[in-house]
Parts: C-alpha cells; sequence; structure tokens
C-alpha cells in the first residue's frame, strides 16, 4: 500500500518516546506522530494522550526521500472549519470606534494627566542611562576597567 501526503490511515501505537508515538500503518510500514501533533493543546506527557497498543486515526502530514513518514493525530480530526474573524476596519467604521487610551480593558485612566512623549522620551532616557551605568560599573570592576581602583 502506497502512503500518500495527505491520507488518513488507522494504525496501532507500537511504541512511545519522550518526542512522539510510533505508529504502525497498514502494509507495516512504521511512521511517527511528534509530541507536538498528538493534541490541539500543550502536551506535557505523551503518556497521558497515549498507550502502547492504542488504536489511533492518523494523516499522514509528509513522507521524507529516506522512507520516514511524518503523522498527525490532530490534523486527522474533522473539525468545522471556523468562519474567518472579519477585519477590523469592517467591523466598525473608525468614526464609531470607543475613543480613549484604555484600550478597553477596563484601564479608567480619564482623571489622570496625559503624558506627552517627550516626557515620556526623557522618563525613558533617564531609567536607560541609570541601567547602563550600573551594567558598566558592575562589568568593568569584574575585569579590573579603567574606572575600578582596588585598594
Amino acid at each position: 500500500m502506497s502512503i500518500e501526503v495527505g491520507s488518513k490511515l488507522q494504525g496501532k501505537v507500537t511504541g512511545i518516546t519522550n518526542f512522539g508515538a510510533f505508529v504502525e500503518l497498514p502494509g507495516g510500514s512504521t511512521g511517527l506522530v511528534h509530541i507536538s501533533e498528538v493534541a490541539d493543546n500543550y502536551v506535557k506527557d505523551i503518556n497521558d494522550h497515549l498507550k502502547v497498543g492504542d488504536q489511533v486515526e492518523v494523516k499522514v502530514i509528509n513522507v521524507e526521500k529516506d522512507g520516514k513518514i511524518g503523522l498527525s493525530i490532530k490534523k486527522a480530526v474533522d473539525r468545522p472549519e471556523r468562519p474567518a474573524r472579519p477585519e477590523r476596519s469592517e467591523s466598525r467604521p473608525y468614526s464609531q470606534r470607543p475613543r480613549g487610551g484604555g484600550g478597553g480593558r477596563g484601564n479608567d485612566n480619564r482623571n489622570a494627566r496625559p503624558e506627552n512623549f517627550e516626557s515620556k522620551m526623557a522618563k525613558f532616557l533617564k531609567d536607560s542611562e541609570d541601567r547602563l551605568s550600573t551594567l558598566k560599573r558592575a562589568t568593568e570592576s569584574k575585569r579590573g576597567g579603567r574606572g575600578a581602583r582596588r585598594g
């Protein structure tokens, strides 16, 4: 039986490693389901999802020239296609969007004085200079630089 990319097959889990599971396919060939292809959510331990001997439906996602077969369990599950999200500009015209700097996240700063660009930049420069001087002092003292005097 020839194995083609995109085909869905039934297989049997024959081995489990920390990076994935080996699945025996019809015809005796074996493929690997990488741990990232086991489930839609994050899989920390593959043993929580699969056991040796389990029958699984897999989808062939790649066949390499050297015969290695890449499989996916999560892509084998038919899920209805989610409708595409509408563009922001289509959902609400710019003139009707809510105004305010809160971003709609419950951050109500109406009474706070807005910072202008110059004050934000001055604050950033001061913080940056403080960090650089601290870093410079620490590195010079470690390697006996110009500014560090040992007595």
